[in-house]
């Protein structure tokens, strides 16, 4: 397949969804929000892609300041039922309070929910957590054994994570699935893989490509190349066509060709037009995973609500990203920029998922 081809019906999708996106960013509902409630991790895994600033010692954010601001400022203008907290990290099973936290946040009627690496989750700690009112949960799995162990540097990682999945799948009150930063050794096995998490129980996967920032911009050999990439494309969409799996490729950018075929969506990106996040250190951004030199304000200095409604022009107006190899895009109409967890520090693009598949 072409990346490029957009056929009629496409075409005039992507238009539609094009107009109902930009409605969405004038309206800037908030959906999600990310509280980096750590920067501590009992992992120090070689894809990483971080800003590589934490430290063993680094102080968590207390809960009572995150609750200060939700209570004060967020509460009185959303109904909680409609906003999904995300505790992220970091890795969040480090923090011994999670379940009053996790508790904290069902009181107050927001649906909450954890990424996590699966090393700290015994099965006492996930009965604590559903007691808390657990609402979803993501486990990161990056391939077999030798290949999870040598990307998370720790030769339990892939035993702890596996089990992690096998105990989430098996529980129905909770939605949850797993993601799998893919490697090029992991490309070829990618269906013998599938068929490991369908053992597990695992009914919802979503498959990102590593890209190269923080540690991971350390190894090139992590990187996959485009024939690679367009490998992972066709069988994200032969798994989805299979219907065994609820298979889908993150958001990573426009796919061309693929889109529609890759995820249940049209492309776009939500940080700061439906997803906020409040960073270990105060910071309000988009999702966790934009870099912090986007941030747009920070909860020790200003009010939450009123950074969500008069700021993030960078999030929301990408025309300062039609600059580069975007400048001239014929895809610029539909992708705008892509996603903001791409942009480096000076406003570069560190990875077109488009322009791989159109080479």
């Amino acid at each position: 397949m072409d990346g490029r081809h957009l056929s009629l019906r496409k075409r005039l999708g992507l238009e539609l969804y094009r107009r109902l996106h930009r409605e969405a960013v004038e309206r800037h509902e908030l959906r999600t929000l990310f509280w980096e409630c750590t920067l501590r991790c009992n992992l120090r895994c070689g894809h990483c892609g971080s800003d590589c600033t934490a430290s063993p010692d680094c102080q968590d954010m207390p809960a009572e300041d995150f609750f200060r601001v939700l209570d004060r400022q967020i509460t009185p203008r959303v109904d909680p039922h409609r906003v999904m907290v995300v505790l992220s990290g970091g890795e969040v099973l480090v923090r011994s309070d999670l379940e009053r936290i996790g508790r904290a946040l069902y009181d107050r009627e927001y649906p909450w929910g954890m990424v996590t690496n699966g090393m700290a989750l015994t099965p006492q700690r996930f009965d604590g957590l559903l007691g808390a009112g657990l609402h979803s949960m993501t486990v990161s799995i990056d391939g077999f054994e030798a290949e999870h162990n040598r990307l998370r540097r720790h030769p339990l990682s892939f035993v702890r994570a596996a089990e992690a999945v096998r105990m989430a799948a098996a529980e129905p009150s909770i939605a949850f699935d797993a993601v799998t930063c893919v490697t090029p050794a992991l490309v070829p096995r990618l269906d013998e893989f599938k068929e490991y998490l369908l053992s597990l129980g695992l009914r919802s996967w979503r498959l990102f490509a590593i890209f190269p920032a923080g540690r991971a911009a350390e190894d090139p050999a992590l990187q996959l190349s485009d024939g690679q990439f367009r490998a992972l494309m066709e069988f994200v969409r032969r798994t989805r066509r299979e219907g065994r799996i609820a298979c889908s490729y993150a958001c990573e950018g426009f796919l061309g060709g693929y889109e529609m075929e890759a995820r249940d969506h049209f492309y776009h990106c939500d940080a700061g037009v439906s997803v906020a996040s409040i960073r270990v250190d105060g910071a309000i951004s988009g999702c966790t995973s934009v870099r912090a030199d986007y941030a747009q304000g920070n909860i020790y200095r200003d009010d939450f609500w009123q950074v969500w409604t008069e700021r993030f022009e960078p999030f929301r107006r990408r025309e300062w990203m039609r600059r580069g190899a975007c400048a001239d895009c014929a895809a610029w109409r539909y992708c705008e920029g892509g996603p903001m967890h791409l942009r480096d520090a000076d406003g570069g693009m560190m990875h077109c998922s488009y322009r791989r598949l159109c080479r």
